[in-house]
């Protein structure tokens, strides 16, 4: 995308501290958005990217909120409405992934994994969705996993949370076409991030050999803001594993 294709648009990536989040936050902002970076717990992170972030020419705040809870989503929108104008782009990406086996996955693991990964989307596509329709355009991305359809080795939990999300996402994309609004997924497998550090072994898995990057993930995202007339759909990025 070029550099001032989004120019004058606000972006907030949910999660967006590090990792795949940060990635997208940068990728945004090269674009020209203004960037809300919603972080839970890693306050020093969030700060330090949005101060980078500002480097490039743009306006980027940090802002805490558990995306999960429905009244802290409403004030998190709130608040960036009112500090960089009304959300055009929301990418999906904040999550957990607790590794369970059959044996040892609790109820608590359970709920746990479906309000972060998947309630925590309906939310916060639920907020942001009167100021996009008001202005007949939005781009809203979620951030899958390959364990959406495969097996994946985070567990049954994981792969039901991934798996509702790209059902939510085509729900959604189904019902918001006729406004200017795309609700797109991507669905990552084996990015090199914390979640996968220890976790050598599974390099093996990928026919390109190799983990992906973060910023392979973003490149796909942006793929997908950029194109109108792509809704419903979710890309996968795996690396070939998906042809294995």
């Amino acid at each position: 995308m070029s550099q001032s294709s989004l120019r004058g648009r606000t972006a907030l990536v949910t999660g967006g501290s590090r990792g795949i989040g940060a990635a997208i936050c940068r990728a945004l902002a090269d674009a020209g958005a203004d960037v809300a970076i919603n972080y839970r717990e890693r306050a020093d992170a969030a700060k330090k990217l949005a101060a980078e972030l500002r480097t490039k020419g743009v306006s980027a705040t940090p802002l805490q909120a558990d995306v999960s809870d429905g009244d802290a989503v409403a004030k998190m929108v709130a608040a960036v409405t009112a500090e960089l104008g009304p959300i055009d782009l929301l990418v999906n990406n904040a999550g957990v992934a607790i590794t369970r086996g059959v044996d040892d996955l609790t109820e608590a693991d359970f709920d746990r994994t479906i309000l972060v990964n998947l309630k925590s989307a309906f939310l916060c596509t639920q907020a942001v969705l009167p100021s996009m329709r008001m202005r007949k355009w939005g781009r809203i991305v979620n951030i899958s996993s390959g364990a959406a359809r495969g097996a994946g080795s985070i567990g049954p939990h994981y792969n039901a949370s991934k798996a509702g999300m790209e059902g939510l996402t085509r729900g959604y994309a189904a019902r918001l076409v006729k406004e200017g609004i795309t609700v797109n997924a991507v669905a990552p497998s084996l990015i090199e991030t914390d979640m996968m550090k220890g976790q050598p072994n599974l390099v093996s898995r990928i026919p390109l050999g190799r983990f992906g990057t973060a910023d392979e993930v973003a490149k796909a995202v942006m793929l997908l803001v950029d194109n109108p007339y792509m809704t419903g759909q979710t890309i996968a990025l795996s690396g070939g594993m998906a042809f294995n």
